[in-house]
């Protein structure tokens, strides 16, 4: 069959839905993946065919985050979400339909693609609405590949939930004006696959899903972290405990310091004064503001985690899905200042419960409690023994592999 990636131009939304993709083209399903022109790279890097969409001026903005990481300043929580404390829901719910339109532009690019090409299945990232839409328009089956946790369907149904209790009238849905103006042009009426997908891929652990009645098909997340070359000592064994400080390519991880009022300088004094050898994948802002860089210390510009964290024995980051997912996967235990922007809290306590690591959150990062909770990680075998359950737990979830004649039925039931 044939299977149309529509993904959000942006690193942390590309790197998930890869490890699928192969799996699909290694079954012998023909894939493509639709994307910004200048964010292609992103995909044929990781050897996939890709197609570019839409002019070079729809969503620049939301690309240059992928080069001028001075963007993620920008950023803010407006769209984290508590679902324990859902007071905030209409204001996040109003945010989260703006940004829902920032992709609308490209539906006329992605109609006239799925029209000439004509695939069988489009997987969508949430904020690519409009690639739901061009696969009802071309007849194809259509789902959601999530990259976080379901905030977009947990304030939907929050919207719903206020609509039935106020007594509104569908017309009075604020979501209609946005989806009409999709739909209307091509003969279709709103329909709520049209913003959830036919069923949803997700590869969030059980105990990180949002509730919601929603047709959930797990997988699980393998890490990809991009390619590069590697130096030769993340080949050697290290001489003593090896820990990682990494805040991520999207997200407020970037904030941290100035978030915390403790300066990257200071966090390497304190964690160099231990036994232990520090590699830091920070900015070129970090990196420049350390005089002379301590022995046991690498500063890297970048380094894909699925091949630096086998060798480490702990990790310091920011609670963001693939980084999460990476120490999972080499069953690293984790200390997450959670910087939030869609699901960074949830994802710390997770890791905290299921006793595979601590949580500071950006007021208690001081350099004395970064020292201290990192003793414990690396001293107290318990969270070894967490970080293993937590591996255990992904292992059970069904592999990118194992998901193909799931959704080979699927396309199957649900093609037009």
């Amino acid at each position: 069959m044939r299977v149309l990636f529509a993904v959000f131009p942006a690193i942390a939304h590309v790197q998930p839905i890869v490890p699928l993709a192969w799996a699909l083209q290694n079954a012998g399903h023909e894939v493509r993946v639709a994307i910004h022109p200048d964010a292609t790279h992103l995909v044929t890097d990781a050897g996939l065919p890709a197609v570019p969409l839409g002019a070079r001026h729809k969503l620049a903005g939301v690309v240059e985050f992928n080069s001028n990481y001075d963007r993620l300043d920008t950023l803010d929580d407006g769209l984290s979400l508590d679902s324990e404390d859902g007071r905030r829901w209409e204001a996040q719910w109003e945010m989260m339909r703006n940004v829902l339109s920032v992709y609308n532009p490209v539906l006329p690019d992605l109609v006239d693609l799925t029209r000439r090409w004509k695939p069988d299945l489009v997987v969508w990232d949430p904020f690519c609405v409009a690639a739901g839409v061009a696969a009802a328009v071309g007849g194809a089956a259509h789902a959601r590949f999530l990259w976080g946790r379901d905030n977009v369907a947990w304030l939907r149904a929050k919207s719903l939930e206020h609509q039935a209790a106020q007594g509104l009238a569908p017309e009075d849905d604020p979501l209609s004006a946005m989806m009409s103006g999709l739909l209307a042009p091509y003969g279709l009426k709103y329909e709520e696959e049209h913003l959830l997908g036919q069923w949803t891929i997700d590869p969030m652990p059980a105990g990180l899903r949002l509730p919601l009645d929603l047709p959930y098909i797990g997988v699980r997340r393998i890490p990809y972290n991009g390619a590069a070359a590697l130096p030769a000592w993340v080949h050697e064994p290290p001489a003593r405990p090896r820990v990682c400080l990494t805040l991520g390519v999207g997200g407020r991880g970037r904030q941290l310091f100035r978030e915390s009022g403790t300066s990257f300088a200071r966090v390497v004094e304190a964690i160099a004064g231990l036994d232990v050898e520090l590699v830091a994948t920070v900015g070129a802002g970090e990196r420049d503001s350390l005089g002379e860089v301590p022995d046991n210390v690498r500063l890297v510009d970048y380094l894909p985690l699925s091949q630096l964290l086998p060798t480490c024995s702990a990790i310091i980051h920011h609670g963001g899905g693939g980084t999460f997912a990476a120490s999972v996967a080499s069953r690293v235990p984790q200390l997450v200042t959670p910087m939030p922007f869609w699901g960074e809290a949830a994802t710390a306590r997770y890791v905290q419960d299921s006793g595979a690591g601590l949580v500071l959150t950006h007021d208690e990062f001081t350099p004395e409690a970064l020292r201290t909770a990192l003793s414990r990680l690396l001293d107290e075998p318990s969270f070894q023994d967490g970080a293993a359950s937590l591996h255990r737990e992904m292992r059970d979830t069904p592999s990118p592999a194992d998901l193909v004649p799931v959704l080979e039925e699927l396309t199957a039931r649900h093609r037009g």
